[in-house]
């Protein structure tokens, strides 16, 4: 009595008749060996049309072993949830089924065109399917990142528009002179454009604080005239891009009031910029403080302008946090307290 299981004598059988394809096919199977492109020939005779012959490509693509593969159908490779008729239909005409999903040994997924030409005998019958396999897992990945990308600028697009209409409409109410209306309008556009431009250098993956920092304060020559009365204090933080656009536009508003007003507005003036990572209990939040020291003497205005406003509500409602404006006598200071995600840090 044998001690082979049905299993055994299936693949005993499907070996052998490897073993006759080779020599029946000769010079094809050995081109069919060492080509690039994943093949498999199946047996047409039998009804699941199981694998009789798969080069070294194949088995790459797909991480099987060659015996793991042989007498099986090419059913055993879709993904999960994939149905067995995405395969092309072996009884029609030579054809493609494009975008299969398929899985790999190890679980993970690909996606493959098919493509399918019957091998026939003398007489004309089918006897072999000849299919090779192109892996399109890149260009579907591809595709997909593409779309994101196109969602994400529409959303990207949407959010500055709404910005946009938001600065032209403040900046009409507050003033009725057409020239302080246009200068109020093209500087905080200016602002956000500086903005795009950092996030479009990085990618749109974020900005760093100070990078953000330099890109917002240089048209005030902050970094150049007033170098030596103007600090920056904190440790390296990558912001998100929904969180560079806001406090570019923020800073744009402390610095104009600060040359205008305050710190910068006189030859003695300072500003301290800082922020700490701080861990309270519902959960890690960034503090970033403006501080402006030895400037004119500081009175509280008796109404809120467009710029408290982008600063106390706008840039609140933005980030999710708070902002506080305080007018003391020796110069404003402003606290932004947001919160920071871990995907605001650098690693």
């Amino acid at each position: 009595m044998s001690d082979k299981t049905p299993k055994d004598q299936e693949q005993k059988a499907a070996e052998s008749e490897v073993k006759e394809f080779k020599k029946d096919l000769g010079p094809f199977v050995i081109a069919g060996e060492t080509t690039r492109m994943p093949m498999v020939f199946t047996d047409a005779r039998e009804a699941d049309d199981p694998i009789i012959f798969a080069n070294d490509a194949f088995l790459e693509l797909t991480g099987y072993e060659r015996d793991e593969v042989l007498a099986k159908d090419l059913t055993f490779l879709l993904a999960p949830g994939t149905a067995k008729d995405a395969l092309p239909d072996l009884d029609s005409e030579p054809g493609e089924t494009n975008d299969i999903h398929f899985c790999h040994k190890d679980g993970s997924d690909f996606w493959a065109d098919v493509f399918v030409h019957p091998v026939k005998d003398e007489e004309g019958t089918v006897v072999q399917h000849f299919m090779s396999l192109v892996d399109t897992t890149r260009h579907k990945t591809a595709l997909r990142n593409a779309a994101t990308l196109i969602d994400e600028l529409n959303h990207r697009v949407k959010n500055t528009l709404a910005t946009v209409q938001s600065i032209v409409t403040q900046a009409v109410r507050n003033s009725s002179d057409p020239e302080i209306v246009r200068e109020s309008i093209e500087m905080r556009i200016a602002a956000l454009s500086r903005s795009h431009d950092l996030l479009g250098r990085e990618k749109y993956d974020g900005a760093g604080l100070h990078d953000l920092l330099g890109e917002a304060l240089a048209p005030f020559s902050v970094t150049e005239g007033r170098a030596e009365r103007f600090t920056v204090e904190g440790k390296k933080i990558r912001m998100t891009p929904k969180a560079t656009l806001a406090l570019g536009i923020a800073f744009n508003e402390l610095a104009t009031n600060a040359v205008k007003y305050g710190a910068f507005s006189n030859e003695t003036g300072t500003i301290a910029i800082s922020w700490t990572m701080n861990e309270e209990p519902d959960g890690r939040w960034l503090c970033l403080h403006w501080r402006e020291k030895d400037g004119p003497k500081v009175t509280p205005p008796t109404r809120k302008g467009f710029g408290s406003r982008v600063l106390e509500q706008g840039l609140a409602h933005e980030l999710n946090g708070k902002v506080k404006l305080n007018y003391a006598p020796d110069g404003i200071i402003c606290t932004i307290h947001v919160p920071a995600p871990q995907a605001m840090l650098d690693g």
